[in-house]
């Protein structure tokens, strides 16, 4: 069943952490940390830090529905679209390191979920008038990347491998900054929010495609160096998927 609240959100990914835990399954990893970022977001809406508590908590909840239902989706052997497709069989693959996981997640929500929960919940005109409270959700997401950056030396050591073979880690391997993602991402609410819903859902698969590109690159980096120091990191991070999912969450 879809979430209704943001209390409901969260408990459903504390279900599926704990399903994640007992399974020892990959798929834990963007659950706890989307879980963290979920909690963020419901302690703005309670400290007043959004204009508009109410909406921010439907934004919150059709984005979270939409990586939700499409992992049930993928559970009950459908089609969950294509990027959020390529991330969960990444998680039965033994060769994606943590933070391409993370990465993974992230490529489909931000690139893909965000833009159009946005235009779902503020179609049309009233689109503009979230813009503030969308800005404040990704000031949100960077945050939490940051901390993510942090807590993956405690389950990859040689993390900093990755950084010396080619700057910053999430740019190289996901070849496309954060930044520009979430930008990108409100594009692609202002082109969707005028759609009805047919036309909206025809440029949603257009997009989909694009996105499992950007999956794509990011399992398989491009580069040498970059792809020697992912298998070096691979090899030396910890395989405890149950401990990896605590440190995250």
């Amino acid at each position: 069943m879809p979430a209704h609240t943001i209390d409901e959100v969260i408990e459903h990914l504390d279900d599926l952490i704990t399903h994640a835990r007992r399974a020892k399954s990959r798929l834990g990893y963007f659950a706890a940390l989307y879980r963290n970022v979920t909690i963020k977001v419901k302690e703005g809406i309670l400290a007043g830090s959004f204009e508009d508590a109410a909406r921010m908590e439907r934004l919150d909840v059709a984005f979270a529905n939409r990586y939700l239902d499409a992992l049930e989706r993928y559970r009950r052997g459908e089609e969950p679209g294509k990027c959020w497709r390529t991330s969960f069989r990444a998680a039965e693959s033994w060769h994606p390191i943590v933070l391409q996981h993370l990465l993974l997640g992230i490529n489909a929500h931000i690139n893909l979920d965000l833009g159009v929960a946005a235009a779902q919940i503020s179609p049309g005109e009233q689109l503009a008038g979230l813009r503030r409270d969308f800005d404040s959700i990704n000031d949100i997401l960077g945050a939490m990347l940051d901390d993510v950056q942090d807590r993956l030396g405690l389950v990859s050591r040689w993390m900093s491998m990755l950084d010396r073979a080619g700057g910053r880690t999430d740019e190289e391997i996901l070849n496309f900054s954060i930044d520009r993602a979430r930008q990108a991402a409100w594009r692609v609410a202002e082109r969707l929010a005028p759609l009805g819903q047919e036309e909206m859902q025809k440029e949603i698969d257009v997009l989909d495609r694009w996105v499992d590109l950007l999956a794509f690159v990011i399992e398989y980096p491009p580069g040498i160096s970059i792809r020697l120091a992912t298998l070096f990191v691979r090899f030396t991070e910890s395989r405890d998927v149950a401990k990896i999912i605590d440190v995250l969450t």
